[in-house]
């Protein structure tokens, strides 16, 4: 809780890594080169989900949609970053702050259940196939995104409001480079252990669930072709899950690690660490894990090139 009897909070300071002022400017031009790599990774899955007929399977509508989250996912954190690094006093409204609080929870809570939907519909086409297209039809791929977006929405909104109706009074300093919700709910200066329980029912809601369905989603696949594929085919598995399993413990364990705690104390410096990886690095990640070694997306890739770029 922050101070209690000062004026009222006109504006918030992101100090974010302004104590590092050595290494400002590297990080500036690394983060801006993983901002660039994932638009451009997650732009070319939907380009290619959209134009290549091969690709029109509930894996790639999800893919697709998971993609979309992405570049709204970290285009909410990393353009104000680079402003932020650029800048010797970084300053955001509180009206800004809360929209970005808002658009981070609600993006990060749809990419985690459409992580477990992917999982599950990978789960269905492996060990139930005789079932596949009856439980994953259309009409019920959009009503599972549908549900990941609504539960984005109803948490984010209720939690943001929750949040800024506190009174913040006195210091103004987000030891953070976003206004993410336990660095913001530390400079409040009433109670905030409504604030805190709602961030840890959070956690485990919509992190900690979600990722362990998707263990139990991936073992019960792994179970199943252990029985039944040839020693090539558990292999090409093995890597292809390995692959997923990395990108999901890396953006999951990172946000438990960060969340899943009550009380807003904490090292500054290891948060800031942890949400690079969740917001920045990771979806740098998922165009390669997702694609590169699917064939079909790869062939897709090369039927694109050969008739807009290599056509006579």
């Amino acid at each position: 809780m922050g101070g209690g009897n000062g004026t009222a909070v006109t504006e918030f300071v992101l100090l974010g890594f302004s104590g590092y002022s050595s290494l400002r400017g590297p990080l500036f031009w690394g983060v801006l080169l993983v901002y660039l790599v994932t638009l451009l990774g997650n732009s070319l899955i939907i380009l290619l989900t959209l134009a290549d007929a091969a690709l029109r399977s509930p894996m790639y509508f999800f893919l697709r949609h998971f993609s979309g989250l992405e570049i709204l996912y970290t285009t909410t954190v990393v353009p104000r970053m680079l402003a932020d690094l650029l800048s010797s006093c970084p300053t955001i409204l509180p009206a800004s702050c809360f929209t970005q609080l808002y658009f981070f929870s609600l993006f990060g809570i749809a990419e985690c259940g459409l992580l477990t939907a992917m999982a599950y519909d990978r789960y269905a086409a492996i060990c139930r196939p005789l079932h596949y297209s009856t439980v994953m039809n259309p009409g019920a791929c959009v009503c599972l995104l549908g549900a990941c977006y609504l539960m984005g929405i109803i948490t984010s909104t209720s939690y943001s409001i929750l949040v800024f109706t506190l009174p913040f009074h006195g210091t103004n300093i987000i030891h953070h480079f976003l206004c993410d919700i336990l660095p913001v709910l530390s400079l409040a200066s009433a109670s905030t252990f409504r604030g805190e329980v709602g961030n840890l029912v959070i956690t485990i809601a919509f992190i900690l669930t979600p990722f362990s369905l998707i263990i139990v989603s991936y073992a019960c696949i792994l179970v199943t072709i252990l029985g039944v594929a040839t020693s090539q085919g558990r292999r090409k598995v093995f890597s292809t899950c390995s692959s997923h399993l990395f990108v999901v413990t890396l953006f999951f364990g990172t946000g438990i690690v960060a969340y899943m705690r009550l009380g807003t104390g904490s090292s500054q410096a290891r948060d800031q660490i942890l949400a690079l990886f969740y917001s920045v690095v990771t979806p740098m990640f998922n165009p390669f894990v997702y694609t590169l070694r699917n064939k079909e997306v790869t062939g897709a890739m090369r039927r694109l090139v050969k008739k807009y770029l290599w056509s006579p």
